[in-house]
């Protein structure tokens, strides 16, 4: 069963949000694993093929976390009762301690549909008398990774230190060629460049090199202060 569970609209989003953390957590001996809810296609450079080639060798890129895809529809992902029904009871089966969802504020539909599915889930698998396949469960907390198409300044609640590990973030994001490089426009920062200057900028707010910011609706509790950057 897994400890942490990170619920992407498309292939890549994890990797763009939470790659580092992903990587680390799982050098930390964590059981972490990525569900994407679409395929992420069509786009114009990409198809079905193509993408899954794509997130194969990112997750590699990754250290390998369990990846599954749940067949959900891109670019229509909405927070239907089926769709929760589906994502209640894969979070059943895999029995996350820990949930990681898109922020909640964002301009792209996918990512906000993505969102309300991910708490509206994580509500049903825990209920009793109902036809979800599988044993309630309800998964401790959410937290909540930065992918967004938005222009906005994330107001995260915790940083976590990804120094060590952003070049593996990087080449996991460099695997979506059709998505991240090879649509780029010319002259400007790419999406690869934007998401390692943003962690260079986080990481300064705690200082290390470079950080991942995450937010929490709930209040977050600590054992220790003992981990703190200070």
């Amino acid at each position: 069963m897994l400890d942490a569970l990170v619920v992407a609209p498309h292939p890549d989003d994890a990797e763009i949000g939470m790659g580092g953390t992903i990587v680390r957590l799982l050098g930390q001996g964590w059981k972490v694993g990525i569900l994407d809810l679409t395929s992420g296609e069509p786009t114009p450079l990409g198809s079905v093929e193509r993408r899954q080639q794509e997130t194969a060798s990112a997750n590699l890129a990754l250290k390998s976390p369990w990846r599954r895809n749940l067949g959900l529809p891109n670019r229509s992902l909405e927070p239907t009762l089926a769709h929760r029904r589906a994502l209640a009871a894969l979070f059943r089966e895999v029995r996350p301690r820990i949930l990681f969802a898109p922020y909640w504020e964002d301009a792209h539909p996918d990512h906000t549909a993505a969102t309300q599915l991910v708490e509206g889930a994580r509500f049903w698998s825990k209920l009793s008398k109902s036809d979800i396949p599988g044993t309630p469960f309800h998964p401790s907390r959410i937290f909540y990774y930065f992918s967004v198409h938005l222009r906005i300044v994330e107001r995260p609640t915790f940083m976590v230190d990804i120094s060590d590990q952003l070049e593996d973030k990087l080449a996991a994001l460099r695997c979506y060629r059709s998505q991240l490089v090879d649509n780029q426009p010319e002259g400007v920062p790419g999406v690869i460049e934007s998401v390692r200057d943003r962690s260079r900028f986080w990481g300064h707010t705690v200082g290390v090199a470079h950080a991942e910011p995450f937010a929490s609706r709930e209040p977050i509790g600590l054992a220790s202060l003992e981990h703190l950057l200070l």
